[in-house]
């Protein structure tokens, strides 16, 4: 998600400096303009966490379920950041 995510600021002229900027920058540019929808927006910002959790926190364990969620979220979001590169120009 991440990287696709990434793929959107490339795309603008953007070079995000952390996750939490890119985050906020397609919520900003994306989802407050109709662009995304901010469903795609908190997905990303939730494995974000989840992500840092998972590899930093100290009592944390990820089940079979769980990383199942995460992979057709991460479907659905990289397919949704195709279309809205083919469908759209930059924002203005």
């Amino acid at each position: 998600m991440f990287h696709a995510a990434r793929s959107i600021l490339f795309r603008d002229g953007i070079v995000e400096k952390s996750h939490v900027c890119l985050v906020e920058y397609l919520r900003q540019e994306y989802s407050r303009k109709g662009l995304m929808s901010e469903g795609f927006v908190n997905s990303l910002d939730r494995m974000r966490t989840d992500r840092h959790e998972a590899i930093y926190g100290l009592e944390t364990s990820v089940t079979k379920d769980q990383a199942d969620h995460a992979i057709a979220q991460c479907r659905e979001f990289i397919e949704a950041v195709r279309r809205l590169i083919s469908n759209t120009s930059t924002p203005s």
